[in-house]
């Protein structure tokens, strides 16, 4: 059996912070899950996943997207079990829509909402700030700084959760997701027996028509008042140290002020306000930290969410403090923080003398060539780009063609030899953002959308081509897996590990025949003279047309049959 599972109370594992989480979960009694992976967030699936074979009463599914998995989890917390759904910070604008009125429906059972952030665009096209769902959705929040931290408070949201009758949010960031660190584990929770749930109907809760809309919103914000009192006398909030200088910080970023505050020995001098209960932000508890500091910084990725806290905190109780943090300019609003960069904006917020250690000279060695990222050697996306780009080539339709491009490995066609990913904004965008170029543009449109991407995204917006008389072509990349996120399984898969084998299998050309694509034709990119000649009738005529390359990702492929 995994460690996870095997591991007894007091024991010491050495964890990922999402492997952290989902022991944390376990602990807490998890009983659903569901998720769409998402980078950083991905291995807390992956292992749910893997871990429902061994637990009798865990059940955890990939669904389709975001809002579909949170819509999942919502209905399994209101059944009585606790449930858990997890997302990289972008996958939260997907589930959006549920969020929102599910703050004022609320929930039975604890239900936990893990949004992992990534600061610096590790893996992601933008770099937004999570904590503000909170804010708008009026919804608590709790922000792990260390693996450890996360294990406990996964396991303590369920409680707050089920304390205030309300989902609650799980915000970390890659630097915490994936830390590898010692981890004390507590008492696994029993799961002995399949465990189902009852929903007790209560129209005037569950059924947020406008009438009960407008009351369950009073309700909501009742709740929030209750948290902020929580937040207050959280031991989740603590201080440290003594001094007219202070600190205020959150997430990953703890272990960097408690650095800072070490090697410039400033244990005497300077007070740290360590804020892991977010949201609602404590309130009164910043109010007396303030009173006792004549200056504070703010230390905190990405927005300013603490440091306007602080000030409002500030202005609205006649405080003198000094609060400094972006808005001084001692950190800025992007990518993540590194130690020495704390480092040097405590010592610059508080008048300290420091020089920043020198890097090592590096004069000697050879200039490294570059190397950026890259479909793998063999993987049939270089095929079908090859294909596409060749017929495209003999009909003089290259290269003023547009190639709108969606989230996937494939989005590395953007690169040189290939270059056929001109346009990109989010999940399914593909299929969309072609449509709007064939109604303003009198240019070819081709554009790309691979196999789990088009059953998140890319079916609505193709629905709406048909309906709309667009004019362009989607190719449907279909390989058999989600494979920029470590091989999760799609509905279309034929190729499938042993404990998918009883699972349906969608196929994409008849759901694509059944929105009612007249002209599709399914290639293997790998026989490029025969793909070329069935692709070649779509791409000369201008009506809306699918192509399916289909081929497995040979990563998976070797993966699966053990080759």
């Amino acid at each position: 059996m995994h460690p996870l599972i095997t591991a007894k109370a007091k024991q010491k594992l050495l964890l990922l912070g999402n492997e952290a989480i989902v022991r944390g979960a376990l602990e807490g009694g998890l009983r659903v899950g569901a998720a769409y992976p998402g980078t950083p967030s991905s291995e807390i699936g992956n292992l749910l996943f893997q871990l429902q074979r061994e637990l009798l009463g865990l059940y955890f599914e990939f669904s389709t997207n975001e809002k579909v998995a949170m819509e999942v989890a919502a209905a399994a917390a209101a059944s009585g079990l606790r449930s858990l759904t997890c997302m990289k910070h972008v996958g939260l604008n997907v589930a959006a829509d549920v969020l929102m009125t599910l703050a004022y429906i609320g929930v039975k059972a604890g239900m936990v909402i893990v949004t992992a952030d990534d600061p610096s665009c590790h893996s992601s096209q933008n770099e937004q700030d999570n904590r503000y769902y909170a804010k708008f959705s009026g919804l608590p929040m709790l922000e792990p700084a260390t693996p450890e931290e996360a294990r406990q408070m996964t396991a303590y949201a369920f409680e707050l959760s089920e304390k205030l009758e309300l989902p609650v949010l799980l915000r970390t960031t890659t630097r915490v997701s994936h830390a590898r660190a010692v981890v004390e584990v507590g008492d696994l929770a029993p799961y002995q027996e399949e465990t189902k749930g009852r929903f007790e109907k209560d129209l005037r809760r569950w059924v947020p028509v406008p009438a009960v809309a407008r009351g369950r919103h009073q309700v909501l914000l009742e709740k929030m008042r209750e948290a902020m009192v929580l937040a207050d006398g959280s031991s989740w909030n603590r201080r440290y140290g003594k001094g007219r200088y202070g600190i205020i910080v959150s997430g990953v970023a703890v272990n960097y002020v408690l650095d800072a505050v070490d090697e410039l020995d400033l244990a005497e001098k300077v007070q740290v306000l360590r804020l892991g209960f977010t949201h609602p932000y404590p309130a009164g508890l910043i109010a007396e930290f303030l009173k006792e500091c004549e200056t504070v910084l703010v230390v905190e990725e990405l927005e300013p969410y603490l440091e306007e806290a602080a000030r409002a905190v500030a202005q609205e109780r006649g405080l003198k403090t000094t609060v400094l943090g972006k808005a001084s300019g001692h950190l800025p609003r992007f990518f993540e923080f590194d130690p020495g960069q704390v480092k040097e904006a405590v010592a610059r917020a508080f008048g300290l003398s420091y020089q920043p250690p020198k890097p090592p000279s590096l004069t000697w060695v050879p200039e490294l060539p570059p190397r950026p990222p890259t479909l793998c050697p063999g993987c049939p996306h270089r095929e079908t780009y090859q294909v596409i780009k060749e017929v495209l080539e003999e009909l003089g339709e290259w290269p003023e063609t547009i190639f709108p491009t969606d989230i996937g490995c494939y989005t590395l066609g953007l690169l040189p030899p290939i270059q056929m990913a001109d346009y990109l904004i989010c999940m399914g965008s593909s299929v969309g953002t072609a449509a709007g170029f064939s109604v303003a543009t009198n240019q070819r449109v081709v554009s790309f959308i691979g196999d789990s991407t088009f059953f998140h995204a890319g079916l609505s917006p193709l629905a709406s081509a048909v309906y709309n008389r667009h004019r362009f072509t989607l190719v449907i990349m279909d390989n058999e897996t989600t494979a920029m996120t470590g091989h999760q399984p799609v509905p279309s898969q034929e190729l499938r590990p042993p404990e998918l084998e009883d699972r349906p299998r969608i196929d994409i050309e008849a759901v694509v025949r059944a929105l009612g694509v007249s002209h599709v034709v399914t290639i293997n990119p790998y026989r490029k003279k025969e793909a070329k000649e069935a692709v070649r009738p779509l791409l000369a005529q201008k009506e809306l047309a699918v192509i399916i390359a289909k081929a497995p990702c040979i990563l998976y492929r070797a993966r699966v049959s053990k080759k």
